[in-house]
């Protein structure tokens, strides 16, 4: 409920104020399980989705966010509430499993999820390698992905800036990709790095960034 009234109050704002260019809307299904897959520049990514994207997108976030006290913990948890975030516990024992499962859940009740395949931000705007994560879910749960490509949020919002400011900004949504273990002698590691391969390519196809072929690193300031 408090997801749908920030996309109907915020979502217009946002067009506004920013006037973001936005390609491809037509491209996300409109029901059933859908994983948004998208590069990742700045804290504000999963906002710009979740408010611009055509449908409800549910992204996970630590759950510190949800557990805080007194008037700063209320209000960070009605921020992320408000968009859409679910959280899960990242300190837990094979806490990757954990995330997957709750993603999982969110697809299995045919909902969209939204999933950063590089892990983390891109500190220089190259396009890192992918985690498999995603392709674990394409493959669990049969849901198409959707590959985004955001222009301009690094500098709309930059690494370790706390507020936004004012920089025009572009939201591309790729053609879903229907992805499949198509060859049976593949283990289900090769697969998964296939699928994943084959999800960051899409993605770089729309961005246009340089891809780098190492995973990128945890940026040392600036919320996550």
């Amino acid at each position: 409920m408090l997801y749908s009234l920030a996309r109907l109050v915020l979502a217009p704002l946002l067009r506004l104020i920013y006037l973001p260019v936005i390609r491809g809307r037509g491209n996300v299904p409109r029901r059933g399980p859908v994983v948004l897959a998208s590069n990742h520049l700045s804290f504000i990514d999963s906002i710009v989705i979740a408010l611009l994207a055509p449908r409800p997108v549910h992204f996970l976030a630590k759950d510190e966010y949800f557990t805080g006290t007194g008037v700063k913990g209320a209000l960070t948890r009605l921020f992320f509430t408000a968009f859409g975030c679910i959280p899960v516990d990242r300190r837990a024992h094979r806490s990757a499993q954990v995330s997957l499962g709750t993603a999982e859940q969110v697809l299995t009740s045919g909902r969209a999820f939204g999933i950063y395949p590089e892990g983390t931000r891109s500190l220089d705007g190259r396009l890192y390698r992918g985690r498999t994560g995603v392709a674990w879910l394409a493959l669990a749960t049969g849901a198409p992905v959707v590959p985004v490509a955001l222009t301009g949020t690094e500098r709309l919002q930059p690494v370790g800036r706390c507020l936004p400011r004012y920089h025009r900004i572009t939201v591309e949504f790729g053609t879903p990709l229907h992805c499949t273990q198509s060859r049976p002698e593949m283990r289900p590691a090769q697969a998964r790095r296939a699928v994943t391969d084959r999800i960051v390519q899409a993605i770089g196809d729309l961005s246009g960034q340089e891809y780098a072929q190492v995973y990128g690193r945890t940026p040392e300031a600036g919320p996550e």
